[in-house]
Order: structure tokens, then C-alpha cells, then sequence
């Protein structure tokens, strides 16, 4: 055995078989995988995983979560589910770094839409499906604000060897999302109610149905997500930035980037770690009140859980659901809260909330650098620029803005932000707070005329 499952709290000392179908110890708390290194073939530099580049035929190889496998090294050869993710890019862009306050050079965008699903979910669902496979899971399940169930979908229908069950909130999932469930042949559950209800809902029934739960409680799904920082360093020649930032929903994402370099320290890969920004939406900013308004931090592994649940009692007595247009991050009740905490311990991390409009204007600067990003990738980009604002990051300092999803995730948002004509902000944007389209491209109406669409063509030109 090289692998097992833990407490995540150092004082808890449960321990599981990595066999076992758990999303939380017996105390109750959330679980993570642990590794007996010196059990583990472990490479002497990440430069090791280059070679792999040269045997892409191979599945294993070709994977961008998988060709790190001795990173994650729970699940044998055999068992591993993989569909070619991770296949993504990380662009130098000094158009956005320029809008953000960065020296040329300065900014990265890190593009995990270019995953099967479109989304970074797709890190996660391969590792998640691998564990399923190993314990034998005919069902799955997941809660979704749409990109994981479009994800696991993707997953189940594309291995055929689980069926897929997904549940959403009541008109809280975009439509681009939503289809991919339908479309992948998931059984799809709509109940009353928004994310947070329905991950309460999948967490109750699952275990009395004998369903294997894939949302990111699933400490299996962090490994998978790990890997996107092995490749931002991929990409970075092996060098941490001094930057990562990354939209703030479930948490998921922050809490695995932070396990990621406090194992590559701990096994002497790197020799620094980056720090780490998260970004919440001001619609849906728990870590934001929780960890900047109220100074919650990890403490070593002793974090103040009774300051959480009084914060959550007044959220539930004054009724507050999470609203913003990044639907992607629309969570209250962020499930790796604690993780997170950890990972901006040892990140030395910190925590800030943009508001809808600036996540909009940042979204619509990466497309027009050629990203098409879903709303809560702008989240990233809006925070860099806000921490450059407020003097935390140089403008010398190298940063890596991750998008995690693509653009195609949610049009709506897209369209009802390039489509407002002036003077007038689509209604479904102004209840959000967004009352101007700094970057608007809205399409130019023009007769069915030849010399009217030259006219219009020659301005065009200059």
C-alpha cells in the first residue's frame, strides 16, 4: 500500500484504505489522499516527465493529468480512465497583462477550456472515474452548477462503465452546460432549490442508493486537479511563478493547487511555492467574508470551525443564496473551505471579491486576446488587476491568471454583454450590477445593399 485516505485536520487521525467509498471520516470532516513516498518511485527533477512527450501513443502518456502519475500514484496502470485531458495551453499574454498593470512578459492565462467537456473539471472526473472503476461503481452521481456534470457525463457515457446520474438547481445552470448533460445521456435531476441544496441532496441520498459521488468532497477529484499546476510549471520551464490566481467557487481547485506544491517542496521538486490568490465573485463570497472580513485562517491545523458555523447560521436565518453571473462559482457553502484555508496557509495566500462588471470587462479583455472564457474565468483576470491596483503584485512579478472554463459554457452572458446598445445594458446584466459594456463589440446592423456593406467595410479599414 502506498496510498491511503486521512483526516485532513493533523489532530483527527483517521485513516482508510484507499479502496474504500468515503467522502468524510467517521468524526466526521473531509478526507485527502496521502502518500508513503518513500514507498513511491518519485522522479529526481520534473524534467523527467518531458520524455514522455516522445510516447504520446500510449494513453497514459498523452494525458496531461496522467503522464504526472507518479504524482498521484493511487490507482495502477490498469484502472486508469483517461480521455485525453489536459491537453491545455499556457499563453503569455501581454495584451491582458497590459490591462491589468503587467510588465510585458508578465502575465500567463492558463486554458483548461480546451479540455473533452470544456472545463478544468475534466483534471478531476479522470481521476474520480479511475477510483470508481477500482471499487466498481455502476452509478455515479454529482452536483452541478453545470461543469461538472458535464464532465462526469462526458466520462460515464465516453468509458461506458458507469451510468450517471447529475443533479442541478432550479435555474441555476447555463444552457450550454446543461445540454452537455443531456446530450451525454445523464440522468438529469432538477430540484428546488440552487447548487448548495442540491450537493446537500447528492450527499444525503448517495450512500443509501449505493452511488459513487463525484463532486469534490471525492478527495480523489483533487488529485486529478493537481495536475494543472504541474503543467503551468510545464510550461513555465520548471520555474513557479510568483502568482497563481484562480476564481473562488467550491474551492476545489485552491485547496488542490496548494497540496500540489506543498508535496513538490516536501519532495524537493521545487524550491519555492508561489503564492496564491483567490477570487470570489461579491455575489457569492464566503471565503472572502469568512478569511479577509473576519481573519479565519487554517492555524496550523486548528482553524476556528465555530466561527464558520455562526456564519453560516446567519446566512441560513437571513435567507442569502449566492447571485452572480459567473455561474460557475454561485456556491455559499464552498465544500473545500478548510482545504482551502490550508492551501493559503501554505501559499501564503490571500482572498478578494470583484464584482459582476469588473468579471464581465476582464472576461470580454481575454477574448479579444483570443481566449473565449466562460464568466467565472474573468474572475482571475479581475482579480490580478485589483491586487496590481492595490500594490500586492508588481508589476514585475510573473502571474497566472487560471481560465477554467471555455467561452461556449455560457453564451448568454457573452452575447447580453456584447449586444447592449448604447445607452441600455441588457436587463439580466443590470440586475447584476453590470451597468456598462467598457468592451463592447455589438454587431452593426447594415441594409441587404452592396454599396452600403462596402460603405460600412472602407470605415472599417480606415
Amino acid at each position: 500500500m502506498t496510498a491511503f485516505q486521512r483526516h485532513i485536520l493533523p489532530h483527527v487521525t483517521s485513516r482508510y484504505d484507499v479502496q474504500e467509498v468515503r467522502t468524510s471520516a467517521d468524526e466526521g470532516g473531509l478526507l485527502e489522499v496521502d502518500y508513503e513516498w518513500d514507498r513511491v518511485r518519485v522522479p529526481r527533477s520534473l524534467r523527467e516527465f518531458e520524455a514522455r512527450w516522445a510516447n504520446r501513443r500510449n494513453p497514459l502518456d498523452y494525458s496531461g493529468v496522467w503522464r504526472f502519475r507518479e504524482l498521484l500514484p493511487f490507482a495502477p496502470d490498469s484502472q486508469i480512465v483517461t480521455i485525453g485531458e489536459g491537453q491545455t495551453v499556457l499563453q503569455r499574454s501581454d495584451e491582458c497583462g497590459k490591462y491589468v498593470g503587467m510588465n510585458a512578459g508578465g502575465l500567463y492565462l492558463q486554458y483548461e477550456g480546451m479540455n473533452p467537456s470544456g472545463s478544468f473539471k475534466d483534471n478531476g472526473m479522470t481521476a474520480a472515474s479511475t477510483h470508481a472503476r477500482m471499487v466498481g461503481a455502476k452509478i455515479a452521481a454529482c452536483a452541478s452548477t453545470g461543469n461538472t456534470s458535464a464532465s462526469l457525463a462526458i466520462y460515464g457515457s465516453t468509458s461506458g462503465l458507469f451510468r450517471v446520474v447529475v443533479f442541478v438547481g432550479s435555474g441555476k445552470i447555463a444552457f450550454g452546460k446543461l445540454s452537455q448533460a443531456l446530450d451525454y445521456g445523464a440522468l438529469t435531476v432538477q430540484i428546488e432549490g440552487d447548487f448548495d441544496d442540491a450537493l446537500a441532496r447528492v450527499r444525503e441520498v448517495c450512500p443509501e442508493v449505493g452511488i459513487y459521488l463525484c463532486n469534490s468532497v471525492n478527495p480523489f477529484r483533487l488529485e486529478g486537479q493537481k495536475t494543472i499546476m504541474y503543467r503551468v510549471l510545464e510550461g513555465l520551464d520548471w520555474q513557479p511563478p510568483d502568482w497563481i490566481v484562480v476564481p473562488g467557487g467550491n474551492l476545489g481547485n485552491s485547496s488542490a493547487f496548494g497540496k500540489a506544491f506543498a508535496e513538490l517542496k516536501q519532495l524537493g521538486l521545487i524550491d519555492r511555492i508561489p503564492r496564491l490568490a483567490v477570487i470570489n465573485a461579491d455575489g457569492a463570497n464566503t471565503l472572502y467574508q469568512l478569511y479577509d472580513r473576519q481573519g479565519l485562517r487554517w492555524n496550523g491545523g486548528k482553524p476556528d470551525i465555530a466561527a464558520i458555523d455562526r456564519f453560516y447560521h446567519v446566512m441560513d436565518a437571513e435567507k442569502r443564496k449566492a447571485d452572480t453571473l459567473a455561474s460557475a462559482i454561485q456556491i455559499n457553502r464552498p465544500v473545500s473551505l478548510l482545504k482551502c484555508l490550508r492551501a493559503l496557509e501554505t501559499c501564503d495566500g490571500v482572498v478578494r471579491e470583484v464584482s459582476d462588471q469588473a468579471i464581465l470587462d476582464a472576461k470580454a479583455k481575454v477574448g479579444a486576446c483570443g481566449f473565449g472564457c466562460e464568466p467565472a474565468s474573468g474572475a482571475s483576470v479581475a482579480g490580478a488587476k485589483l491586487l496590481r491596483e492595490q500594490g500586492i503584485i508588481a508589476p514585475s512579478d510573473r502571474v497566472v491568471c487560471i481560465l477554467t472554463g471555455h467561452q461556449l459554457k455560457d453564451p448568454d452572458a457573452t452575447v447580453g454583454y456584447h449586444s447592449a446598445k448604447p445607452g441600455s445594458i441588457d436587463p439580466k446584466l443590470a440586475a447584476h450590477g453590470v451597468m456598462k459594456v467598457q468592451f463592447g463589440n455589438r454587431p452593426v446592423p447594415v441594409a441587404n445593399n452592396v454599396d452600403q456593406i462596402i460603405d460600412l467595410l472602407r470605415k472599417f479599414a480606415g
